[in-house]
């Protein structure tokens, strides 16, 4: 049998999870996980390059893992794991640190965008690395695919980059990783916005019934559709767009009964709260026991760092052989 390719995939431990973070990553690891070798990282370093307030990290890793595993992620076959407890992380990222110009960490395309988003007037040392702590995260697990969106295909050359330039001075450690270009839905906040609980615009993954409710009959709909009869245009509506990620099935009708003004948008969200609600309701009752049993939580992100340890150390013990450190 061949062996299966292996995929590092991970998120900044921000808490419960929002429809924007399911369509745009978790969703598409459950589909990958039977096909790959996944690892699967709480990236908990790369908070400390936007804010330095670590007091609730340990609390939002417990509310995103419960959302993960809630929604699919197996521990026993993809290990769960937080970046600070496994510290080779640290030290090949150092290593990485030296095999790349800040010149080139400036050119990438991201930066200036994300730092725009975070309302950073100057970048510290750490935000332009970021990148190098990435590859470091991938190639610690030797990493050979990366599912990301078209945005951040430019972190994964650098990683690329990393890896070519590791393996030609030192000698072959590091796979060049692939990357694997994903359609990645963005959905819109209730506001239009970007989704981000900074904008308070967010459906959470957690949300009940009602919560989920409340918050999709203040969504921000067509402003030219006023009235229950007034054609609508839906591809300008931010309901149609949760329509088309969580109801597919019904989105012609409604995009028609929209446009000749038989669907008016008070019924038009309540059916759309109604499928949000639908699909995450086989997970509300892993997720409430997750939560209510938090030293399970802590026992399998342990037993991830067990085994992703093991690897990293693995991967070490090569990276100091050929760099003569040992």
């Amino acid at each position: 049998m061949s062996r299966k390719k292996r995929i590092l995939s991970g998120m900044r431990p921000t808490g419960k999870l929002h429809l924007g973070n399911y369509v745009g990553a978790l969703e598409n690891w459950v589909k990958l996980q039977g096909e790959y070798d996944n690892f699967h990282l709480i990236a908990d370093y790369h908070v400390l390059t936007t804010q330095t307030d670590t007091s609730q990290i340990l609390e939002n890793t417990l509310e995103m893992v419960a959302d993960w595993i809630a929604c699919g992620i197996d521990p026993d076959q993809s290990p769960v794991f937080r970046q600070s407890q496994i510290k080779e992380h640290a030290e090949l990222h150092l290593l990485f640190s030296m095999l790349v110009t800040t010149a080139r960490l400036e050119r990438n395309p991201t930066l200036k965008e994300q730092a725009k988003d975070l309302n950073m007037d100057s970048l510290i040392y750490g935000h332009l690395g970021y990148p190098v702590l990435q590859s470091a995260d991938i190639l610690l697990y030797k990493g050979e695919v990366v599912p990301v969106g078209e945005d951040q295909a430019p972190h994964v050359e650098i990683t690329r980059e990393i890896a070519r330039k590791f393996n030609t001075l030192y000698g072959e450690v590091f796979p060049i990783p692939q990357t694997k270009l994903a359609v990645i839905p963005r959905l819109p906040g209730l506001d239009g916005a970007k989704m981000s609980k900074s904008l308070n615009n967010t459906i959470l993954v957690a949300d009940s019934p009602d919560e989920v409710q409340q918050k999709v009959m203040r969504a921000i709909t067509d402003p030219q559709k006023i009235r229950r009869n007034d054609p609508g245009h839906p591809e300008v509506c931010n309901v149609f767009t949760y329509h088309k990620q969580f109801n597919a099935q019904e989105v012609p009708q409604i995009e028609a009964d929209c446009k000749s003004g038989v669907l008016g948008c008070v019924d038009c969200k309540k059916n759309c709260a109604k499928k949000i609600s639908d699909t995450f309701a086989p997970y509300a009752d892993k997720r409430n026991h997750l939560i209510n049993h938090k030293s399970e939580l802590l026992d399998i992100i342990a037993d991830g760092e067990k085994r992703a340890g093991k690897v990293a150390r693995e991967t070490m013990e090569a990276v100091r052989e050929v760099m003569k450190l040992g």
